[in-house]
């Protein structure tokens, strides 16, 4: 009998071991990474332009980036559109360098992105992504986090811009309104709102949106719009990845149509 409860806890237990046996080499992977290259002497603009040239990129040896040029003028709000796996989230975390191209250049205010530290870059620079993610912490720690010394006045003014200070202040501990794990005390409209201004609150030349409008409803897409109005009347860049072509053509500047990593 003492031998059969062993057996029982060891099958309990052998899913476990299937996990670990499959992951651990994943994020051994990961940790045995280059990292990126940083200057020594890092370059800094105060210019929002941004230009790709005959960009290449791929997974392995798979290219999904086939030769992307454009450019995206200080105070114009450029659009990529196209169905899944197009190549749009792609372009958006190549000109946050989260990967460095293969072939061609990214430059920002003339200088390759390569060219920045991630810090400066970052710090010029504020994306939004499909997935918003938000910390068990106060409404203003979140929208303060990539600004930490922001103060109180800051964080109210990145809010209002947003179109979230209303609902904040509606709570009952408004700003200082603790948010669960991963934001999943609001909804998604709410969150999205919060990122926004987290982003804004950094005060970037360059916003880069990744899929802004997914799982939100059409008064908060109208929401979204006038954000990307307010940054536009501050002559801001924005770079918008999205897969709905309907509602971006009252505000876009230039819209490009994506299909197999390729504009077409």
């Amino acid at each position: 009998m003492a031998i059969v409860g062993s057996l029982q806890n060891f099958t309990e237990f052998w899913e476990s071991f299937a996990v670990i046996s499959e992951v651990q080499p994943r994020i051994q992977a990961l940790l045995d990474m280059e990292e990126l290259t940083e200057p020594a002497q890092p370059k800094h603009t105060d210019k929002a332009d941004m230009q790709m040239k005959d960009v290449h990129f791929g997974y392995g040896d798979s290219e999904i980036i086939h030769g992307i040029s454009f450019t995206a003028k200080t105070g114009s709000v450029t659009a990529f559109v196209g169905p899944s796996g197009s190549g749009k989230s792609t372009l958006a975390k190549l000109i946050a360098r989260f990967w460095d191209v293969q072939e061609g250049s990214i430059t920002i205010g003339g200088h390759d992105v390569k060219e920045f530290t991630c810090d400066s870059l970052l710090k010029n620079m504020s994306m939004v992504f499909q997935n918003v993610y938000l910390f068990h912490d106060t409404i203003e720690n979140n929208i303060k986090f990539g600004c930490p010394d922001a103060t109180h006045e800051q964080v109210v003014e990145a809010a209002k811009k947003a179109c979230c200070h209303d609902f904040i202040s509606a709570l009952p501990q408004g700003y200082d309104t603790v948010i669960g794990e991963g934001g999943s005390t609001l909804s998604g409209g709410e969150k999205q709102k919060i990122a926004c201004a987290s982003a804004d609150a950094i005060h970037p030349d360059i916003f880069v949106l990744d899929e802004p409008s997914s799982n939100l409803d059409i008064a908060t897409i109208e929401d979204l719009i006038g954000v990307i109005r307010h940054w536009q009347s501050e002559k801001k860049t924005v770079i918008v990845a999205e897969h709905r072509l309907y509602y971006l053509v009252p505000y876009a500047d230039r819209i490009l149509y994506m299909t197999n990593g390729s504009i077409t």
